[in-house]
């Protein structure tokens, strides 16, 4: 039976990643979305199970103590952290899984699962374009805000060890870019599997 490909998309917040990652998955039904666990709060427009698992903080270090997450990070003051379960069912039936995720975390999936996993890195057009498109969604305070972008040398520097970079200085470009590694990746892990 052919193994499914991980395919990991991270970025700094603010380069498009989750917007990237939902036109792919709008393109592959059969591409399986990563749901990872958080403990930060629902957001209004979340739901339960399809963007994320909503955990307390208890129940988030019982998964870490049982050694059950793949990659796990705390990003102001929050946990987020990806199921080993939810990974191995998906590989197990064949199915390509679609991540939408920090930079460390991609990194981690692919120490894990190093013959499944496909990196690829959002870049923004520019440290300034970034800046802007974070003030311009306005869901963060200025606290928040300033760590973002603290954040985003470290992570500029690590998307450099990921297979694929894009720069996303026009939306459906990389979108369309995306796609190609994807389809390339899932053919080539059918392939492989097969032979």
């Amino acid at each position: 039976m052919t193994r499914g490909t991980l395919i990991a998309i991270a970025a700094p917040s603010g380069c498009g990643k989750t917007t990237i990652a939902k036109a792919i998955l709008s393109n592959h039904p059969d591409l399986l979305f990563s749901v990872s666990a958080t403990t930060r709060p629902k957001r209004s427009i979340e739901v339960e199970g399809k963007d994320h698992f909503f955990l307390t903080k208890e129940q988030f270090e019982e998964y870490l103590r049982l050694d059950a997450l793949a990659e796990w990070e705390e990003i102001y003051g929050n946990y987020y952290g990806t199921l080993k379960s939810e990974i191995n069912r998906a590989l197990q039936q064949g199915r390509s899984m679609l991540f939408d995720i920090d930079v460390k975390g991609a990194l981690s999936i692919r120490k894990s699962y190093p013959d499944d996993a496909v990196l690829i890195f959002i870049r923004p057009p520019s440290l300034e374009v970034l800046q802007q498109r974070l003030e311009s969604r306005n869901t963060e305070n200025p606290e928040t805000l300033r760590r973002r972008m603290e954040r985003v040398p470290m992570e500029l520097e690590q998307g450099e060890q990921f297979d694929f970079q894009i720069v996303n200085d026009d939306l459906t470009k990389a979108i369309h870019e995306v796609e190609g590694i994807v389809q390339a990746n899932m053919k080539k892990s059918i392939q492989s599997h097969s032979m």
